[in-house]
């Protein structure tokens, strides 16, 4: 059954045939059940809406049906705020993370994992979206709020946070026809949709995240190599010296905007 399993799979174009055919067998229930999986992942349907889970980051993240299916290339803007907030745990207080345009929250909680003792803030417009980011980010004690950008965030948390991380959506709206099918058919348009130049969000986040950091806090972008110079001047314009960061192994990029400090922060 494996056998035959990987070779209707490497048929439909599936590059990772092999490793895809033994979640499915995990997953399935029955044969009938394998059967049925297995017509929806040769029709383009993401394995991991099928499965109900993405790997991210070591986690086993929860996903549905519509949801952002995280990618392994957001793994690069983990290890990009790690390495921002190093040296930062001290004087008492805990590290205050916002995941901007969470999704289903795995970049806040595979940032949480590693920093124990954070408070973990998450936003999405999604509430499809957030129903998996309370899961994921339960065993940390995040806290989830449903709205666009920072509208939902408390306003008692303006000025607090280290960090915060935004996945916010940078394709260009008409480069999104050149998606793989999965993600244009499968996954919502919000969340793959970044505007006319792709730019859209990160300029509205970069305008307001001064507001919620702390002095000398940092945002995080996910970028793409050929926008990453935009992405850092709408941040240098912002009040924030930005840097960028590539990763040749996972093709990812990230820009990564610190807040210049200001009086009386």
């Amino acid at each position: 059954m494996a056998a035959a399993l990987v070779a209707a799979l490497r048929a439909a174009g599936c590059v990772y045939a092999v490793e895809e055919a033994h979640i499915l067998l995990d997953a399935a229930g029955s044969r009938a059940d394998l059967a049925r999986m297995l017509a929806l992942r040769v029709d383009g349907c993401p394995l991991e809406h099928l499965v109900g889970w993405a790997e991210f980051c070591g986690l086993r993240v929860v996903v549905a049906p519509g949801v952002f299916v995280p990618r392994r290339r957001s793994e690069f803007l983990v290890g990009q705020a790690l390495a921002g907030l190093a040296g930062r745990i001290q004087r008492g207080r805990p590290l205050k993370i916002l995941d901007l345009c969470c999704g289903s929250g795995a970049v806040g909680a595979a940032l949480a994992r590693e920093l124990p003792g954070c408070e973990l803030h998450a936003a999405d417009v999604d509430p499809v979206a957030l129903a998996c980011a309370t899961k994921n980010i339960a065993a940390f004690n995040g806290e989830v709020y449903c709205g666009d950008l920072f509208e939902p965030v408390p306003e008692r948390l303006r000025g607090s946070f280290d960090v915060i991380v935004a996945n916010a959506p940078y394709v260009p709206t008409d480069d999104i026809r050149f998606m793989p099918r999965e993600a244009r058919v499968h996954e919502p348009a919000a969340a793959l949709d970044g505007g006319e130049d792709g730019l859209a969000l990160q300029r509205s986040i970069a305008a307001q995240a001064p507001l919620w950091l702390h002095s000398e806090g940092l945002l995080l972008f996910e970028s793409s190599a050929r926008q990453a110079d935009s992405s850092a001047a709408l941040l240098n314009a912002r009040g924030f010296t930005a840097s960028i960061a590539h990763s040749d192994a996972l093709d990812s990029t990230v820009v990564t905007g610190r807040l210049e400090p200001r009086d009386g922060r």
